[in-house]
């Protein structure tokens, strides 16, 4: 058996992607666009591989329709608000115990060429 850091573990569930409204400007209300969103969930995975049990263990599927209602629902103006709102679903499943969101705005209204505007935060478990 191999030695092991429970609080290591993680699930990521990347690419994610929905369409809001989110942003300061009247445009981005009205027109909405893509956003795209990354997380990183931390929490010991140990139990439910022991006993193959999806109960024990964060559904990433119910996950992901969580985190796309969110996107899609009530528009914030920064997305560093809904990153906030994101991590927060994320520690509301009681095996996690850390997640990082990134929340991907790649249509951002910049008048200049550009990839992407990322905003990553981490939060854990109070």
């Amino acid at each position: 058996m191999t030695s092991r850091d429970p609080g290591r573990d993680t699930v990521r569930l990347t690419g994610l992607r929905a369409r809001g409204r989110h942003g300061c400007l009247p445009a981005e209300r009205e027109l909405g666009q893509e956003f795209v969103v990354d997380v990183t969930l931390w929490f010991d995975t140990a139990p439910a591989a022991a006993a193959d049990d999806l109960a024990l263990t964060v559904d990433y599927g119910a996950l992901a329709v969580e985190l796309v209602r969110i996107v899609e629902g009530e528009p914030v103006n920064l997305i560093e608000t809904l990153a906030e709102r994101l991590a927060a679903a994320c520690l509301a499943h009681e095996r996690v115990e850390e997640a990082e969101v990134s929340v991907h705005k790649p249509a951002a209204p910049i008048p200049l060429p550009f990839d992407d505007v990322v905003v990553t935060i981490r939060r854990r478990r109070a």
